[in-house]
């Protein structure tokens, strides 16, 4: 099982150490490396590897495992302890469509898979057993689901869809499952929504869509939706596919089609600031995935142009880029091991 991890970054402890896995086209569709500021040699493939396209990767909250939404209508965790890697496969549950979406609920306590056919959202209880007998079905339930995350507080889940509102937000019962969803945001996001976070404290979502201004984020709380921020004074540069917070908030990060494919800019109770300065050394195409570390020392871009995974020191800014790892193909999805 796993140690916990050193949190470090802003604070001034020790840096984190842990994990990083990246969901891809090519085989084995998931790699995982050690993480120690920079990329370490990449864990053995499990013993019973994906068998189709990486799309989604998690990890739960404790570290102990690993899940993988691919094509192939199909799911896949494991068992994992960072330093060994791998363990065994968890019977999958059975889907009708590929798994594009996945999330864990902040206890651990249950797992959540969005794909695109009815009903599209599937949540289970999650355990050492793997996956318990799935919860009813939203109603209504989303239309096509792109992203999924559970707040901080695993009150709510959200899941976002190319169709309709475009963005859902329910309240959520570990044991009982979904509650009535909430109303709308008075100003939609702009089109299809693909990535959804909310920030660490609960307060504020974030949607990642098409179409300008490609990032949308509003306030939060028990009541739902609040007022639309204002939008950044300078936009993302194409359609927004991922979003994230920095782990203190102080930060949010939306990967994008289009140079420079990342673009982050400082997050308050005001809304955006300024964008950062582009990295150096920017990523090589479309940015699929964004993940902050746990320590908020370090960003992560995947994309789909060799080397396929961009990483970075993070400070209010870029630093220099990381020394790529090997990764076969297009990458769809990132996540650092939680400390």
């Amino acid at each position: 099982m796993l140690s916990k991890k050193l949190l470090g970054g802003k604070s001034g402890a020790a840096p984190y150490s842990g994990d990083i896995a990246v969901a891809h086209s090519g085989s084995p569709y998931l790699s995982v490396y050690p993480w120690s500021s920079g990329f370490g040699t990449k864990y053995a493939d499990p013993a019973t590897p994906p068998n189709g396209v990486g799309y989604a990767v998690a990890f739960s909250p404790d570290g102990a495992d690993i899940a993988l939404g691919h094509n192939n209508s199909r799911i896949s965790a494991y068992q994992w302890s960072t330093g060994s890697g791998f363990g065994t496969r968890y019977t999958s549950p059975s889907l009708t469509a590929n798994a594009d979406a996945v999330a864990f609920s902040p206890s651990g306590a249950d797992i959540a898979v969005g794909y695109a056919t009815s009903p599209y959202l599937n949540v289970y209880p999650w355990s050492s057993s793997g996956f318990g007998t799935k919860y009813a079905s939203a109603s209504p339930s989303p239309t096509v689901c792109n992203g999924v995350t559970f707040s901080p507080d695993g009150a709510y889940i959200a899941a976002v869809t190319n169709l309709s509102s475009r963005v859902y937000v329910y309240p959520w019962t570990t044991g009982s499952g979904f509650g009535t969803k909430y109303a709308d945001p008075a100003t939609l996001p702009a089109a299809q929504s693909n990535g959804v976070a909310f920030s660490p404290d609960g307060a504020y979502i974030a949607v990642a869509h098409n179409n300008s201004p490609y990032i949308t984020v509003y306030p939060w709380s028990a009541s739902g939706f609040g007022t639309k921020y204002a939008n950044p004074s300078t936009l993302p540069t194409g359609n927004g596919l991922s979003v994230a917070f920095s782990p203190d908030g102080a930060d949010i990060a939306v990967a994008h089609v289009t140079s420079p494919y990342i673009s982050v800019y400082p997050w308050s109770s005001s809304g955006f600031g300024t964008k950062y300065t582009d990295p150096s050394t920017l990523p090589t195409g479309t940015g699929n995935g964004v993940a902050f570390s746990p320590d908020g020392a370090d960003i992560a871009v995947v994309h789909d142009n060799s080397p396929y995974i961009s990483a970075y020191p993070w400070s209010s800014g870029f630093g220099t880029k990381y020394a790529d790892p090997s990764i076969p193909n297009d990458a769809n999805s990132v996540a650092f091991l939680p400390a």
